[in-house]
């Protein structure tokens, strides 16, 4: 059950005749954020008036922007609010209390209950018109750099209508890496084993009546042909498609014994919740091992590389230091200096397919197209240039057939400008990553990790509007 609270916020309570600094930066942050509007999306996830009284929106979502602000976990951003005015304050309490707010496990249903497409609503509605005066500073310093004739006739260029394109768009993609521990394929065998041998365990409880004995798994035995393994330095091609051989015997016998005991009338609904989610995933994962083993390749579709968490899928990214990463891959916009989150992605998506989209989201935003979209030498396919053509939208990146030498030094120019203004999104990927906690997301759940995706680029646009505001000393907030 939920229940709105009044509007506003006029003031808190605290003790020893204290009162808020109007400059403090939560005091400020708490100006700038919709809680109107976060708490009409947030109110549709209860469809009744009975059961518990539900914490408000403003408590939810604020406690996950400090989270991603300050990269708590969920235990200290519960103690921080716990002991700080300020942070109750941007929470919409009342009054400064000692109380815990809420336990710290509310924090999952919390980024259930705020998805990411409801940041991505809130971002567009707090940050477009800021992106909007940036690009109306970009025209107006453009005009200003232009030609003699245009500063000889600016009567006349006001009466011009606005341009139907305006503004540049810098689109790129980038990944954030999920907390799993590096997957090998015998490692997630051996995985598989461990927890099948669990759950044997528990399925052999219920039926131990009905057999004359305990079917034999061998799990001390295939436990010293792992550690062999791993506890070698360097491994032969022979070894590893030995060892490798030896678990998925181990598996496959694990599988059958579990399938044995469930004819016998053993029950999944025993198990514990994680043994019983796993259960599939380590079927799936098995046969694409097989599979693998089989043909002698090591690519299969939609490729297991974590059992806890089946949705993680390697993302080949081509980087000297990372070639391939594991976790969502996310494509953005920027514009004016602010990200707008286009996609979130748990496959490996090309990035130039997004392209297209990513325009029209941007058309749907500010009411027109860009002038411009830069991007890598990725997005300059055909199809992207076909799509920008019709829309009189500039491509960046060179052009296709042959060309003198004159315009091939034009173009060179050019690559760089954009090269250069391009940079822009790569420090912006670094400033979630770094100082937001985005280089590992520690949530468990697909739906969760998007939701702080997406928060910490809200984050970071904050940050670049708080950054960009005038203090303003001559307001007092609240006196005990």
């Amino acid at each position: 059950m939920y229940r709105r609270k009044i509007p506003g916020q006029l003031q808190i309570e605290l003790p020893f005749d204290l009162r808020l600094d109007p400059n403090n930066r939560w005091v400020r942050l708490a100006g700038q954020i919709p809680w109107d509007r976060i708490e009409e999306e947030y109110i549709k996830n209860f469809k009744g008036c009975e059961g518990q009284l539900a914490k408000s929106a403003r408590l939810a979502f604020g406690a996950l922007y400090i989270q991603m602000s300050e990269g708590y976990t969920d235990e200290k951003t519960r103690d921080s609010i716990q002991e700080n005015p300020y942070l109750q304050y941007f929470c919409g309490m009342e009054c400064f209390t000692t109380e815990p707010p809420f336990d710290s496990s509310m924090m999952v249903r919390f980024r259930l209950r705020i998805p990411a497409e409801m940041i991505k609503q809130i971002t567009a509605e707090v940050f477009v018109p800021d992106a909007l005066k940036e690009i109306q500073i970009r025209e107006r310093e453009g005009q200003k750099k232009g030609t003699k004739e245009l500063e000889s006739n600016k009567e006349k260029a006001s009466e011009e209508p606005e341009p139907e394109n305006r503004g540049t768009q810098i689109v790129d993609a980038t990944c954030c890496p999920q907390d799993i521990k590096f997957p090998t394929d015998i490692g997630l065998l051996n995985h598989a084993r461990e927890l099948l041998e669990m759950i044997i365990d528990w399925l052999y409880i219920s039926v131990m009546g009905l057999l004359s004995y305990k079917p034999r798994t061998y799990r001390k035995v295939a436990r010293k042909d792992y550690l062999a393994y791993a506890k070698t330095k360097k491994h032969t091609k022979k070894q590893i498609r030995s060892t490798l051989k030896k678990q998925l015997q181990y598996v496959a016998r694990d599988l059958r014994i579990v399938d044995y005991l469930l004819e016998k009338g053993a029950s999944l609904l025993e198990l514990p919740s994680y043994l019983y989610k796993a259960l599939p995933t380590i079927r799936k994962l098995y046969c694409q091992q097989q599979e693998m083993f089989d043909n002698q390749v090591h690519r299969c579709d939609d490729r297991i590389v974590s059992i806890a968490q089946p949705h993680v899928r390697p993302i080949v990214r081509g980087k000297e230091n990372r070639p391939t990463e594991f976790g969502a891959k996310v494509a953005i916009s920027l514009v004016g200096g602010y990200a707008f989150v286009n996609d979130i992605s748990w496959d490996n998506v090309p990035e130039a397919s997004l392209l297209p989209e990513s325009g029209e989201e941007y058309k749907k935003m500010f009411g027109f197209y860009p002038e411009k979209i830069i991007g890598d030498r990725v997005y300059a396919n055909r199809n992207n240039r076909a799509w920008c053509k019709e829309r009189g939208i500039h491509l960046s990146g060179p052009r296709l057939g042959r060309k003198s030498e004159e315009v091939q030094r034009e173009e060179a120019i050019q690559i760089y400008k954009d090269g250069c203004e391009r940079n822009a999104v790569e420090g912006k990927f670094g400033v979630v990553k770094r100082k937001f906690s985005l280089d590992l997301v520690m949530t468990k759940l697909p739906e969760t990790s998007e939701t702080m995706i997406a928060m910490g680029f809200f984050v970071a646009n904050m940050e670049r509007k708080l950054s960009r505001m005038v203090p303003h000393n001559a307001i007092v907030l609240s006196v005990a």
